[in-house]
């Protein structure tokens, strides 16, 4: 029984003894705070495809969310920041641009754009205008994508949610004040 012990005693301390193996990391958000103050296009563009997350890095998804517009439209920075990259990658037009105080970058395509690489942009501005789409999209669209590293994000969470709502809000009258 005492030869039991002695063999059990350090099977039971050892687990004991030894620290826990560290917690797996934490997976990065998938949305962002709510920074823009403006649709790329339009008002309240149709969403003609959503933000497909892939499963992993190299997988089938869907990184951003196509907007309808037309050829022509004028394409707004959502938020303040400086442009990285105008030109074309692969044929298309292509907008990127750092956020200001974050470590965002959002990116737009198919379009011919109208700012250069370094220059600041404000909230609003006309960065762009959407070329064709061609194979991208069934209607002509632009694709809308925001990235934090090398992880693509849902871009409709840079939007504030009065911004997503369908209906624009109504101001009731407040009891006992005329009307004009």
């Amino acid at each position: 029984m005492r030869h039991l012990h002695s063999a059990l005693l350090p099977a039971l301390l050892i687990p004991l003894l030894t620290p826990p193996p560290p917690a797996p990391p934490e997976p990065p958000p998938t949305t962002v705070p709510a920074l823009a103050r403006t649709w790329p296009v339009g008002v309240r563009p149709p969403v003609l495809r959503t933000w497909e997350p892939p499963p992993t890095p190299y997988a089938r998804g869907h990184r951003g969310v196509d907007l309808a517009a037309p050829p022509g439209t004028p394409v707004r920075a959502v938020a303040a920041g400086r442009v990285t990259f105008a030109g074309r990658v692969a044929g298309k037009g292509v907008v990127s641009i750092a956020l200001t105080g974050t470590d965002l970058r959002t990116t737009y395509e198919p379009v011919r754009a109208t700012v250069k690489k370094g220059e600041e942009v404000t909230p609003g501005e006309v960065v762009a205008t959407v070329e064709p789409t061609g194979s991208h999209c069934m209607a002509t669209c632009v694709h809308w994508g925001v990235r934090r590293g090398d992880a693509y994000l849902n871009p409709l969470s840079l939007l504030p949610p009065w911004l997503l709502r369908r209906a624009p809000s109504r101001l009731l009258p407040v009891l006992g004040v005329p009307l004009p």
